[in-house]
This record gives structure tokens, sequence and C-alpha cells, in this order.
């Protein structure tokens, strides 16, 4: 049985306090010794607990860290080739490419005779081609100035060399875009992917889809032991492309050698280049043009411009 108040005592109601006063209590209260409710040993357990709690978590996650990074490689990609997301196929890439204003456009349209619109382009060429200037490569002491077909040394990777011989595609000639009778020129790149190599065409294991114009330089190339290479082709979209796009040229050559395969995250690495010069293209024309990289481990899906790319070209 509960044990019974005695009599006479009562519980009196604790005094009604103001607004501020009530404030004034909590964040102070002189009888109790309590600061926002709590007495101050209340507040030092409360502290330490959480001050230990988050230690022994950050511990936990710091531990966790450690333990994946362990099983990464900075120079080397845990998932390569087919179980990378990147995939074994590899796109083309262009330059000089539009503005970010029109970052969805493939256009490649100017004035040759407005300077201050040839100049954007050249500005943008000047800016990728950058470090493949050695004199602005930090990593110049990498390069080496490879033969066609012949692997660098150790610890070394091939040179792509932008000199005299790529005229009119050079700086001192503005890339040919102030050529009142010539076209401009376009900068190809295979997109890289991590271990990947080519296999190469030869006379008996052409594409049904090349044309007999590639066909035989693949033949003529096999015949001097020359045919390690991913060929590219550009041509127009359709008939009147075609009809307008013009002669061609491919500087320094057709296509990417050997020596620059595989990429391995090779220190000072350089993309191998093709510039293609429009020699003479229609003027204030809309040319559609699709450029293909070929080897045998190379497939052309134009939806997904996978192993190729596609870009207009309209010479003012």
């Amino acid at each position: 049985m509960a044990d019974k108040k005695p009599e006479g005592q009562f519980y009196t109601r604790p005094p009604k306090l103001g607004k501020w006063e009530s404030l004034r209590i909590f964040l102070w209260n002189s009888e109790t010794k309590q600061f926002l409710g709590r007495t101050g040993g209340s507040w030092v357990k409360i502290l330490l607990f959480y001050v230990i709690f988050y230690a022994v978590l950050t511990g936990f996650f710091a531990l966790m860290l450690v333990v994946f990074f362990q099983t990464l490689d900075y120079h080397t990609p845990k998932w390569q080739l087919d179980r990378s997301i990147i995939g074994s196929n590899p796109g083309l890439g262009f330059r000089p490419m539009p503005s970010e204003k029109n970052i969805d456009s493939t256009l490649i349209w100017y004035k040759h005779n407005d300077k201050g619109n040839v100049q954007n382009w050249q500005r943008e060429l000047d800016a990728f081609l950058f470090r493949y200037n050695k004199s602005n490569n930090p990593q110049a002491d990498k390069l080496e100035e490879c033969r066609n077909f012949q692997p660098p040394a150790p610890g070394k990777v091939c040179n792509v060399k932008i000199d005299q011989l790529w005229h009119p595609c050079i700086k001192s000639a503005g890339y040919n875009y102030e050529s009142g009778e010539g076209g401009p020129c376009i900068f190809l790149k295979l997109n890289r992917i991590f271990n990947w190599v080519p296999e190469y065409f030869n006379s008996s294991t052409v594409d049904d889809q090349m044309s007999a114009a590639l066909r035989k330089e693949i033949a003529d190339a096999q015949n001097k032991n020359q045919h390690h290479i991913v060929w590219v082709t550009c041509e127009g979209e359709n008939v009147a492309d075609i009809e307008h796009i013009g002669p061609i040229r491919y500087i320094p050559q057709k296509g990417f050698p050997s020596q620059y395969f595989p990429y391995a995250n090779q220190q000072g690495y350089l993309s191998p280049l093709v510039a293609v010069h429009f020699e003479k293209p229609k003027r204030g024309v809309l040319i559609n043009i699709e450029c293909k990289a070929w080897a045998r481990n190379i497939i052309h899906d134009r939806v997904d411009r996978r192993g190729s790319v596609h870009f207009e070209l309209m010479v003012d």
C-alpha cells in the first residue's frame, strides 16, 4: 500500500515567470548552477561521450579508406578494356571545337576574310597543340623521336613532331583558315583507352565497308611492311556532301602508326594526330563530314559515334 502524504503538507505551484525571466533562468540558474538546463558535470559527460563517439567513427572510416586505397593503383586502372565503363572500342575526336556557348554544336563555320572570326578557330588550335611543342612540355625529357613502327626505348614515349612537313597545318600558316583558295585543317585524334592494342588490317582481312582506294593503300603498305597503322578516312556523309567536299590530304600520313600504342598512362605521352587538310571545299555550302578510324578491333556505330566522328564544315 502506497505511503500517504503527511497531513498538512501540500505541493505549491512554482511561481509564474515572465518570458525573459524564464530565458534568463534557462541560460543560467544560479540556484541549481545549471547552464542551458545542465550542470557542469552533465556537460562534461555528454561532451566526453561525443568526442569519443566521433573519434571512433572517424578512425573507423579512416581505416576503411586506407584499406580501400591499398587496392588502387594510381597508374593502372583496376578495370580495363571490356571490363571497364569505357570499353575497348575507341572513338575519334576532332579539333578545333566550337565555343562552349555552342557545346552541342559540331559546326566549323568561318569567313576566311573575317580576321576576328578566323582567329577564334586558330586560338582553339593553338591551345590544343600547346603541349605538342617540346619547349612547352614539362616532360619533354620523356619524348623520343621514333621511327615509324619502331617502339620507343623503355621509359620513353614517341614525340609527335609538328614541323614544316605539316604545312599548311601549322601555326605560322594559320592552319590555312585565312587562305582565299584552300580549305582549313582539322586535327583528328584517337581517344585514349588504357592498354588497348590495335589489330591492324592487311590485304587478306580488309573490311567490306572499305573503299577500293583504302584497300589498295593497305595492300601497298603491306608490301613495304608498313601496314601497322590505324587508318583514317574522311568523306561526305551524303551524295551532295561527297560532291562538295573536294580533295583531302592527310598529314603526316593517313593514320596513327603502331609506335604510339598501347597507351599505358606513360609520363609525357602525347596522343598521335592526323591533320586533315580539306584542299578545296565548296564555298557557302554546309558539308556533313564523317571520319572513321580503321582497325580490326574498331567497330563503327553512327548512333553511338563509336570508331568515328561527325562534324559539319562551312566556309564562306
